[in-house]
């Protein structure tokens, strides 16, 4: 990978902070915009630039750790209480501790065995605004088949804390489709949380929350790769972009908290519909690729 300039990182970092929690595809945004603007430093199918992205992904988690620090720590000191003990209690943030886990499971087994095929398509701005479109109408599905759930089955919401240990899974698979660019990790997540009978708010809750040790871990992995030889001239500006991206981060989750609490996936499925029209007719005509 060429070398990324502090400008080109900031970009991207703001994009990342904003677009990996609002429901729209931080992937496909960090593959489009640097096709957009014709960035050739930047070769997106390079082993170097996932670390790159990841780092910027570690800034989005940090932020996430922070603004759900209270029930993190009461989480985590639920799930040690309940290993000492040896058995499940009535403790309702250590069930949501060990949905949080069983949730990540699809998504670390699937990223681990599909990591050098999803990275084979981060070269093309096609594919992923043709994502970006399935996107859209994955949002707009899963709120109809919802509607039909409220009107038709008589279906009522459920407490995030009665989710199944299946339908955890079921989130987590929802999840593991943002491996791919333009498919949007927290649509995903909140479309099939949704579709599990959790309201708006709780579905962008766990959703949010369930990205969180995917990120670190995901992090922990890849990070070190901007350490060796060859990768080392975007280590600054991986640094400075996750720093960036967290801030973004941070201010996108409390927006988002309080929108889903009275708001639905709509308006941006019709911008991931829009924008991935956009794309694709871009790369038809070759003006991106």
């Amino acid at each position: 990978m060429g070398r990324v300039t502090l400008f080109q990182a900031l970009i991207l970092a703001l994009l990342q902070g904003t677009t990996e929690l609002f429901p729209v595809s931080s992937l496909g945004h960090t593959i489009l915009i640097p096709a957009l603007f014709h960035w050739t430093n930047i070769h997106r199918s390079d082993p170097t630039f996932l670390p790159f992205v990841v780092t910027l992904h570690l800034g989005t988690a940090l932020a996430l750790v922070l603004f759900y620090r209270r029930e993190w720590w009461k989480i985590a000191g639920a799930l040690i209480r309940s290993v000492i003990r040896g058995r499940l209690s009535d403790d309702p943030h250590e069930r949501l501790g060990w949905l949080l886990v069983v949730g990540t499971i699809p998504v670390g087994i699937l990223g681990l065995l599909l990591e050098k095929t999803v990275r084979a398509l981060f070269a093309s701005a096609l594919l992923a605004s043709l994502f970006l479109i399935v996107n859209g109408a994955v949002m707009f599905l899963g709120e109809a088949l919802r509607r039909r759930q409220l009107a038709v089955e008589h279906r009522t919401d459920r407490p995030l804390a009665r989710l199944s240990w299946f339908q955890a899974v079921l989130v987590g698979v929802g999840q593991s489709f943002a491996l791919l660019p333009g498919i949007s990790r927290s649509g995903a997540s909140m479309v099939t949380g949704l579709l599990c009978d959790l309201d708006h708010a709780d579905a962008a809750r766990y959703s949010f929350m369930l990205a969180t040790p995917v990120i670190v871990a995901a992090s922990l992995l890849k990070v070190p790769d901007l350490f060796r030889a060859g990768a080392h001239v975007a280590l600054v500006e991986s640094i400075v972009g996750g720093i960036v991206s967290g801030v973004a981060a941070y201010f996108s989750v409390a927006f988002l908290t309080r929108y889903f609490r009275s708001n639905d996936l709509r308006p941006f499925g019709w911008y991931c519909l829009l924008l991935g029209l956009l794309g694709s007719i871009l790369a038809w005509k070759g003006i991106i690729s």
